[in-house]
C-alpha cells in the first residue's frame, strides 16, 4: 500500500460536478486526489469507472475511493467485483461512518442524482474520520474476504 495518503476518485458522466467538488474537498482534507474520471459529459459506462478506481484500490496505488454513479449502485457493484475491494453505497453519514467502522470498507460510492453536494461533503467526512474497529468485526471481514477464493 502506498505511504501517501491517496484516494482515486471515478464517476460515469452523471457525477463529473460532484467528483470535482469531492477531489477539491478531500484535497483541502491534505489527502491525494488522484481523479481518473471522465472530464466531459458524453455517456460512459460505470462498470469501467468502477473497475478502474478499485484495480487502484487493490493494487495499493490508493489507500481509498470514492465512487460516483447517478444512483452509486451500478458502479458499486462493478468496483466489488474487484477482488480485494469492499464498498459500500451511502446516503447518510451513519452509513459512511458505519462501513469503514464495521466492514473495513476501503471505497465509498454515492449517487450524484441521490444526494447533494453539502451531503455527500458530510458523508465523505464520515468515511474519511472513521477507523476499522477490528476484534468480532474483523471476524466477518474475514468471511468476506474467503468469499473471494
Amino acid at each position: 500500500m502506498t505511504d501517501t495518503k491517496r484516494i482515486v476518485l471515478s464517476s460515469d458522466h452523471t457525477a463529473i460536478d460532484l467528483r470535482q467538488t469531492i477531489a477539491a474537498h478531500i484535497t483541502s482534507l491534505g489527502w491525494e486526489a488522484v481523479d481518473i474520471g471522465p472530464a466531459t459529459p458524453e455517456s460512459t459506462h460505470y462498470p469501467d469507472h468502477g473497475q478502474a478506481a478499485a484495480q487502484k484500490v487493490a493494487s495499493g496505488d490508493c489507500q481509498f475511493g470514492i465512487i460516483l454513479c447517478g444512483t452509486g449502485q451500478g458502479i458499486m457493484m462493478a468496483a466489488n467485483k474487484v477482488k480485494g475491494v469492499r464498498c459500500g453505497v451511502c446516503s447518510d453519514t451513519f452509513s459512511a461512518a458505519m462501513i469503514r467502522q464495521h466492514n473495513d470498507a476501503n471505497i465509498l460510492s454515492m449517487g450524484a442524482r441521490v444526494i447533494g453536494e453539502g451531503l455527500a461533503l458530510s458523508i465523505v467526512d464520515a468515511f474519511l474520520s472513521a477507523e476499522f474497529e477490528g476484534g468480532r468485526h474483523a471476524i466477518r471481514v474475514d468471511m468476506i474476504k474467503a468469499l473471494e477464493a
